[in-house]
Order: C-alpha cells, then structure tokens, then sequence
C-alpha cells in the first residue's frame, strides 16, 4: 500500500504484521499490533489538516468512479462519443439499473494504474468529453431518467488542442444543459472536485461529498502559482481555499457528508461503496418525486447562490 507523508509511523507496524504473519502462534500479536495501527488511524484521521485531507483525496488506492459504477450500477450500457469529434474516455458514462430504476450514469475516471491512468488521461476531460455529457444530459431529460455524476478530476485538460476545440464554450455548454434538465440529478464527489472541470458534472439537485474528498474553484498548487508564484506555499493556499467537505457542508455548497472508513475510503472499498449506495438510496427517494418546476428551480437558485455573498 503506498502511505501518505503523515501515515509513515505505521509503516514499521504494518511491516511487523507481515513478518508475524510468516510464524504460527502470533496471533495475539498481530491483533495488538493492527490495534495500535487503528488507534494510529482513528487518532490521525480525525484531525486531519485541509492538506492532508488534499493528499487523501488524490490517494492512488482510492475508489474510483468504474468501482462505484461497476458495484453499485446493474446491466450498465456503456453509450460513448459527442456525435461532433469522437470519444473521450477520461468520461465512463452509460445507462443502468440502481436501486431497480433505471438512470443515466456518468463519471469521471483516473486510471488505477500507468496503462489506464494514460487511456482515461488521468480524469481530465477534454472538450468532446464534455459535450458527450451535455448529449447524454438531453438523452436523460428526453426518456426521464435520473442523472448520477460521479467526479473525480483535477480539473479540465488543459492542452492547446482541447482549447483549441472550445474547452471553456463545451464546460459553459454542460453547466448550461444541467441546469435545465428535467429529471432528478445527484452528484457525488469521490475524490478531487477540480475547478469548472468538475461543475460541469456537479450542477445538481443534491451534491454529495465523501468525506475526504475535496471540490474547489482552484487546485492549491494553482492558486499557490497565482497568488504567490511558488507552488511550495500549496499547503497554506489549501488552509485558504474552504476545499474540505465539512467546511462546503457549513456553506451550503454540498448537501451531506458521506463518511469513509478509518483511514480513508482506499483502506476499504467495500465500506466505502456501502456507504455511497446508502446516501444515494436515501437522496434519490428525496428528490424522485419532486416536480419538473421544482428540479430546475432548486438546481438554478443553488448554482446562482454560489456568487453571493453572506453578510
């Protein structure tokens, strides 16, 4: 498993596992032993800083959108392609089952490894997977199926040929189209919630957030680069930026915190995918019945909300 900067105190404990797990007879000490690392976890885990809580989030072991989708999503039909240019697959998306009703699903993908990081671009999306999202927006308004996002970015790509083919008009595009839909839409941020990038698929009725993920108008490295031209200042440009989920749940930017278990969702997939399962269940049953008026007013006056200022 690869251990974050404030993990490395386990790391001797973790190797003391290992090793006692070679012998016959150590049982006691391998129950004491995952003990102190859970008392170790429970304690760090608790009080993590906002930066922490940044590396958490990018953690490579975490669950990303294809184990949310493939676990939680029955008789899932991939649809691809922007009907314009071609096929963008830092984008999954498609139709299934959840819950036994059928919804449009969509997520942003990382890549667990090199070969897959490389395939989906590491998340970030280009032009063409955006407006396949806006065309997979209309097919969902058009057969009333419930929209389920799944982020998980950096943010946007940003290279000359996804400016080039109007990355800023294909994200503007996609906010606009989600926030006129008709049907129910939740949104789950999983891990990195990265700038217009990740508002594109997170313009809903009901933003969910695990609770180490983080969504934010900036990367802290990029802010840092701006604000201070040094992007060793990203921890304090973290501290600033209001990225953590508990801080969006105080501002009424997300609408519930879903908890992850001790350690992290990367420590434990299945509980992590359990609980997302359930806020879904629970949300979805909220906002099914609500009227086409009501759909489109709420996620409006929630987008319109975000540039207002609290006195």
């Amino acid at each position: 498993m690869h251990f974050l900067d404030f993990e490395q105190p386990i790391i001797e404990l973790e190797a003391k596992i290992r090793d006692l797990s070679l012998l016959d007879g150590a049982t006691k000490e391998i129950f004491s032993l995952k003990r102190d690392v859970n008392s170790f976890l429970e304690k760090a885990y608790s009080k993590l800083s906002p930066w922490q809580i940044v590396q958490v989030a990018r953690h490579p072991d975490r669950p990303h959108s294809s184990n949310y989708i493939n676990a939680l999503i029955k008789d899932f039909q991939v649809l691809s392609g922007d009907r314009s240019f071609g096929e963008d697959k830092a984008v999954i998306s498609g139709i299934g089952s959840f819950n036994g009703q059928s919804v449009m699903v969509i997520g942003q993908e990382k890549g667990s490894d090199t070969d897959s990081r490389l395939k989906h671009n590491f998340g970030m999306a280009k032009p063409e997977g955006y407006r396949k999202v806006s065309r997979l927006m209309k097919l969902a308004d058009k057969f009333n199926l419930p929209v389920i996002t799944f982020v998980d970015t950096a943010g946007a790509y940003p290279g000359v040929g996804a400016e080039e083919r109007g990355q800023a008009e294909a994200i503007a595009s996609c906010i606009e189209i989600s926030l006129d839909i008709k049907v129910p839409f939740i949104s789950v941020i999983i891990g990195e919630g990265g700038s217009g990038g990740a508002i594109a698929l997170a313009s809903a009725n009901k933003v969910l957030m695990l609770q180490n993920a983080i969504y934010s108008v900036i990367s802290p490295e990029g802010c840092a680069s701006i604000l201070w031209r040094d992007n060793n200042k990203a921890e304090l440009a973290a501290d600033s930026l209001g990225i953590t989920a508990n801080f969006l749940k105080e501002k009424g930017i997300i609408d519930d915190v879903i908890n992850e278990p001790i350690g992290g969702a990367h420590r434990d997939h299945n509980l992590s995918i359990k609980n997302v399962e359930a806020s879904l269940k629970n949300t979805l049953n909220e906002i099914k019945n609500y009227s086409k008026e009501q759909l489109i007013n709420d996620r409006q006056e929630r987008f319109l909300k975000y540039g207002r200022l609290s006195k």
